[in-house]
């Protein structure tokens, strides 16, 4: 991994500025996606809140309205058709357009493999992986029809990247979101819409359970402290707060012509994923019996095998 810009000169760039921007934020009635939405707002854009819970939702829409912003909400379930078509709807009723959508909602049913039940499975990645694709089809539809561009920004993870213990479900939606926003990347081109996935870390509610993690996160909670140095820069986890300002720039004329892309935030950290690809490449002429793959694996082609798994510090 390369290191660049640990002390980044921002004299070049003046504050971005979203006013006439239109964004909808799903999963925002709190915790991360609640940091997005607050951020689009002070930035200048009109935000629709989404939450299943009706009262996150007014709260959501309440902070972002005190905070100088315009917010409306809709309170429902992500990932039928039907929710996306009203949050579209609700953007181009209340402000007149759609310019940026965040397919952030999401839960959690974590069960190791032989534990996991058919509803387990569905529900997360009804939530997660369909909740993306209708909320994107829905906002691509929009966006083509105005003829202006637009973004896309779908919320990953490092379980997607990496897999992660006890989450079949999770970790699996998540890459299947970042393996679309390639697909969709090359599909919108034409239309000036850019897609992203965003794959933050942050103290929430779902990072809370890491055993790792956890006593220092409730320490930082408890005194007001900042989280320490070897949890914000070495592992890449901060605040919600702190993973909000890759959106604001990804919802910015700034990142026009970013696509395809797998961008990391948390902390201290901003990183950039690397695509699956082919690392080795080794060849036989007449093609690769079960022996000849036995006999060259170990110094050859598996030589060198990838890890997996999230690291844990």
């Amino acid at each position: 991994m390369t290191a660049v810009n640990s002390a980044p000169n921002f004299g070049g760039v003046d504050a971005i500025n979203l006013t006439g921007t239109v964004a909808v934020v799903t999963g925002s009635g709190r915790g991360l996606g609640l940091a997005y939405g607050k951020a689009l707002g002070k930035a200048g854009a009109s935000v629709v809140v989404n939450d299943v819970d009706p009262a996150a939702v007014d709260e959501a829409v309440g902070a972002i309205r005190a905070a100088g912003g315009q917010a409306v909400g809709v309170a429902a379930a992500v990932g039928s058709s039907e929710t996306a078509e009203l949050l579209v709807d609700t953007a181009v009723r209340s402000f007149g357009r759609l310019d940026v959508m965040v397919t952030n909602a999401g839960i959690l049913r974590d069960r190791v493999l032989w534990k996991m039940t058919d509803d387990d499975f569905d529900d997360v990645v009804r939530v997660h992986l369909r909740g993306t694709f209708t909320c994107a089809r829905a906002a691509a539809i929009r966006m083509r029809e105005q003829g202006e561009g637009g973004r896309l920004v779908l919320v990953g993870s490092p379980a997607g990247q990496r897999g992660n213990f006890g989450q079949t479900n999770y970790a699996a939606a998540k890459a299947g979101i970042a393996a679309m926003a390639r697909t969709w990347a090359l599909e919108l081109a034409r239309a000036d819409i850019m897609v992203n996935a965003v794959v933050p870390v942050a103290a929430t509610a779902m990072t809370r359970t890491i055993a790792a993690f956890a006593p220092a996160i409730e320490e930082s909670e408890r005194t007001g402290d900042p989280l320490p140095d070897w949890l914000r820069r070495d592992e890449g986890l901060g605040t919600a707060d702190d993973a909000a300002g890759l959106i604001v720039f990804l919802a910015s004329p700034v990142a026009r012509g970013i696509t395809g892309q797998a961008i990391g935030v948390g902390g201290d950290r901003l990183t950039l994923w690397a695509h699956p690809r082919e690392k080795v490449v080794a060849f036989a002429s007449g093609g690769w019996s079960a022996e000849a793959i036995a006999e060259q694996w170990a110094g050859g082609v598996g030589a060198d095998p990838e890890t997996y798994g999230i690291p844990a510090g």
